[in-house]
């Protein structure tokens, strides 16, 4: 029950990292009100770093910013292995 709990929240959280990419592009391509640099960073800390990497290279957003080209992916290969130990101690 558990691996399914986690699994399911690994995914829903990459997707929504993957979607406020899209959303902040979309936004920052109409000169609207953008979605926040700290709000982008929440969402990756708490398990959506895959997919605002996969976002943020798909959509080419943030790619200019270091803080992001090179942080996005070094805290999804964090995760990564995170998410591989709790599946090891679920399994």
């Amino acid at each position: 029950m558990g691996i399914w709990i986690l699994a399911s929240l690994i995914i829903v959280m990459n997707l929504a990292g993957f979607l406020i990419m899209s959303i902040d592009k979309k936004r920052a391509k109409n000169n609207d009100y953008r979605i926040s640099e700290r709000t982008l960073w929440n969402i990756a800390l708490l398990g959506g770093a895959i997919g605002a990497t996969a976002g943020m290279n798909h959509f080419r957003h943030k790619t200019k910013h270091a803080q992001f080209k090179y942080g996005l992916p070094v805290l999804a290969v964090l995760e990564i292995g995170i998410i591989i130990y709790l599946f090891m101690l679920l399994a």
